[in-house]
C-alpha cells in the first residue's frame, strides 16, 4: 500500500489522530527530501499485563507501517525494573516474552503488514559498554532537577524515590541514538522526556529527533488507564462476561464528552480499527434498544457521535452495549490465539504468577482475667491446689467433704 501512496498521503497518515508533533520539519525532511522510510521507535516498559488501552498505540503503529515507515518496538525490560521495581528482576525476562506474544497478536488482529516491524529487547543493547559510557556522559550534562521533572508523569512517584527513577528518562532519550531512529512515538504523558531528549542529546554530540504523541485516552473509571488499576482497564484476555461487567460499571456520564473514556475508546480504537480493516472510513453501529425505536445509529466520524451524545440522542444505555459487542469481537482473535498456544499460556503463568494465599495467624482467645491461669488470676498446681490473687474464689479445698461444703451441695430429702 505504501508504494502507491504519495508523500503527502504518507505524511497525512503518519500524523492522523496525533495530539502533537515536535520537530515536524525533521519528519518532512526524511519523507520528502530524503525520500526514504521514516524510522520510528515506540517503547513500552514490561510491567503490568497489557490492556485494551494498548489498541490506541497499536492503531497508530499500524498507520506508520501502512505509510511505509520502519518501526522498532522496544520491549523496555530494564526500564520496567528501574520504575520503582514495577517488574521484579526475576520476572523481567518472562514479562518481556509475554509482551512479545501480546503485541504481535494485537498487530496481526489489525491486518497490517509487519515486514517493516522489528521487536527489540532493551537489555540486548542497554548493557553494552558503549551504551553505559553514553549514559555516564548524558548524566554529566543533565541535572537531577531536569531528570526528575522529565519523568514526573511516567515514573512512579513515591515519598522517598530511588536513583533508578532519575536514570529512566536518560535511558529513554539515549535509546533514540542506539536504536538509530528518526523519531520517537509515545503518549502525551511522555512529552517532558521527549523535550529532555531534544535538549540533551546534542550536548553529547547526537542529533535531535522528532517526537509524535498520541492523546491519553481516559480509563473506564475516568482517570488514566493503568495496568495497576483493575477498575480502569479491560485485560486483553478478559472473557466476554468480564468485559460486559466492566463496561456496565464504566464511568460514562450522560451528555458529558470531555474526559469520557467510553467515547475516547470509540474515537481512537473502534473507528480507527474498522477503518484499517475496511481500507476507508470506519463505522461504529449502535443498535436501538427496541425495534420500534427506529433504525440503528451509524457513525462514520467522532464529531457526529459526540454531538448526538451531548444532545442525549445517544445515551450511555445505548452506547455501552454497542462498545461491548465491538470489543468482544475485537478481542476474539487474540484470545483464540492464546488458547491455541501452550507456550503463551506457560509464559503467562511465569510472568504473572498468582499471588500466594497467606494463612491468617490464629489469635489467642482472650478468656478474661477471671480465667484460672490468667495474669493476675490464679494458677493450678499439679496436686490440685490453686494459687493466686483469686484463689479464694475457685479453691474447693483438699478433700471431697471440704469441696462439697464449699460448693454448698445439699442432699435433698425424698418427698
Amino acid at each position: 500500500m505504501a508504494d502507491t501512496m504519495s508523500t503527502q498521503d504518507k505524511l497525512a497518515l503518519i500524523k492522523v489522530n496525533l495530539y502533537e508533533v515536535l520537530k515536524e520539519d525533521l519528519i518532512e525532511d526524511v519523507v520528502i527530501r530524503q525520500n526514504r522510510p521514516l524510522k520510528i521507535y515506540w517503547g513500552t516498559a514490561t510491567t503490568g499485563r497489557p490492556h485494551c488501552g494498548y489498541f490506541v498505540a497499536m492503531v497508530k503503529i499500524a498507520h506508520f507501517l501502512r505509510a511505509g515507515c520502519t518501526v522498532k518496538l522496544l520491549l523496555a525490560d530494564i526500564h520496567g525494573f528501574l520504575d520503582n521495581l514495577k517488574a521484579p528482576i526475576e520476572l523481567v525476562k518472562f514479562r518481556a516474552e509475554y509482551y512479545r506474544f501480546v503485541i504481535t497478536s494485537l498487530l496481526k488482529s489489525l491486518n497490517v503488514p509487519i515486514d517493516r516491524l522489528m521487536i527489540v529487547l532493551g537489555s540486548s543493547y542497554q548493557l553494552s559498554a558503549e551504551y553505559t559510557m553514553d549514559l555516564f556522559r548524558l548524566s554529566s550534562v543533565v541535572t537531577e532537577h531536569d531528570s526528575k521533572k522529565a519523568g514526573s508523569e511516567v515514573v512512579k512517584q513515591v515519598a522517598n524515590p530511588t536513583l533508578s527513577g532519575l536514570i529512566y528518562p536518560l535511558m529513554q532519550a539515549l535509546d533514540e541514538q542506539h536504536l538509530d531512529v528518526d523519531a520517537q512515538f509515545g503518549g502525551v504523558d511522555q512529552r517532558k522526556i521527549f523535550t529532555l531528549a531534544i535538549e540533551s542529546l546534542p550536548k553529547i554530540g547526537y542529533k535531535e529527533r522528532a517526537h509524535l504523541m498520541n492523546p491519553m485516552v481516559p480509563g473506564l473509571s475516568g482517570g488514566k488507564m493503568s495496568a495497576s488499576d483493575p477498575d480502569s482497564k479491560i485485560d486483553l484476555l478478559d472473557p466476554p462476561d468480564v468485559v460486559e461487567k466492566k463496561l456496565k460499571k464504566a464511568h460514562c456520564p450522560p451528555k458529558e464528552v470531555d474526559g469520557n473514556g467510553i467515547l475516547g475508546f470509540v474515537e481512537y480504537v473502534l473507528l480507527s480499527v474498522d477503518s484499517l480493516k475496511r481500507g476507508g472510513k470506519g463505522k461504529f453501529i449502535v443498535e436501538r434498544r427496541k425495534p420500534e425505536d427506529g433504525e440503528p445509529l451509524v457513525y462514520e466520524d467522532i464529531a457526529t457521535l459526540k454531538a448526538d451524545y451531548e444532545a442525549d440522542k445517544l445515551t450511555p444505555q445505548l452506547i455501552k452495549p454497542a462498545i461491548t459487542k465491538a470489543l468482544i469481537e475485537l478481542l476474539k482473535p487474540i484470545q483464540e490465539e492464546y488458547q491455541a498456544s501452550p507456550e503463551w499460556q506457560e509464559i503467562t503463568t511465569k510472568a504473572y504468577p498468582p499471588p500466594e494465599v497467606k494463612k491468617k495467624d490464629k489469635k489467642p482467645k482472650n478468656l478474661g482475667t477471671r480465667f484460672p491461669g490468667a495474669k493476675g488470676g490464679v494458677e493450678a498446681k499439679p496436686d490440685g491446689r490453686v494459687e493466686g490473687r483469686a484463689q479464694d474464689q475457685v479453691n474447693l479445698g483438699t478433700g471431697a467433704e471440704e469441696a462439697m461444703d464449699n460448693l454448698a451441695v445439699a442432699q435433698k430429702a425424698p418427698s
